[in-house]
């Protein structure tokens, strides 16, 4: 008989860091599962380094949790090392961020881009699971996310929110925040997102596009409006997806 696959969950901990609030629970990287709540604490104010470490070492206390960290960042993430802060306080760009959580929290601490984590969760377990070829995750969210995978393998810090759009960056035209700042219907907001989601196709042909970030949640007043060549679909994950990207993340940094 042929070795039989291990049915014991392969548990890490994920940590998902954002503008407002930082969340975080213990998951099994075999199915994607949480094993626990989702702990969540607000993001402090102002979010320095050192405040952020801080509400992390906590989330990590409150689960009872030794070994590994998987956490997402909102910023480009160079081995371990923040180039940009987005929502977070501007401190934050040229830390390690991979050395700054592993001292605070003493266990070693992954740290990715938070659409990279997600990216990695919905090809792992979500909208993309099995989809071969080239997927291209878009978060619609204060700002525009983005990861891109060819084959299950991620391209990090592709920051695609960023390309330039009728003279802007095209999150600020056509991200669910400007949808509610701008209080836009769906249908007004959809056509935004169609234009820039046409010009990303025109750049990168994907096989399959994944939408996610809060706004997915009402993927079917929008998606349906969405005339692209390649295929749109909703985020499955949705507000678990970082957590467990980052625990992906974490996991196979230690080849587990």
């Amino acid at each position: 008989m042929g070795e039989q696959p291990d049915p014991r969950p392969n548990r890490t901990f994920g940590v998902d860091i954002g503008g407002s609030g930082i969340k975080g629970a213990i998951v099994d990287t075999n199915t994607g599962k949480l094993l626990t709540e989702r702990l969540r604490i607000t993001t402090p104010r102002p979010s320095t380094p050192d405040a952020v470490a801080a509400v992390v070492v906590e989330l990590v206390r409150q689960a009872r949790w030794s070994g590994a960290v998987g956490a997402t960042f909102p910023a480009v993430i160079q081995h371990g090392i923040a180039r940009s802060a987005a929502n977070v306080d501007p401190s934050w760009v040229d830390t390690d961020v991979d050395a700054t959580l592993s001292a605070a929290t003493g266990e070693e601490v992954t740290v990715l881009n938070d659409a990279d984590a997600a990216g990695i969760a919905e090809t792992r377990f979500g909208a993309a699971r099995g989809v071969p070829g080239f997927v291209l995750m878009l978060t619609f969210g204060t700002g525009i996310g983005s990861a891109l995978l060819m084959d299950g393998k991620l391209v990090p810090n592709t920051e695609l929110g960023h390309l330039e759009l009728r003279g802007h960056d095209a999150e600020t035209h056509a991200s669910a925040a400007a949808k509610d700042r701008e209080q836009l219907s769906y249908a007004v907001w959809a056509a935004r997102v169609q234009e820039y989601m046409a010009h990303v196709e025109k750049l990168f042909t994907p096989d399959l596009f994944v939408v996610g970030g809060g706004v997915s949640k009402n993927a079917k007043k929008w998606v349906p409006l969405l005339h692209l060549r390649a295929p749109v679909k909703p985020a499955e994950l949705l507000n678990n997806a970082g957590i467990v990207g980052a625990a992906i993340a974490a996991a196979e940094r230690l080849g587990r």
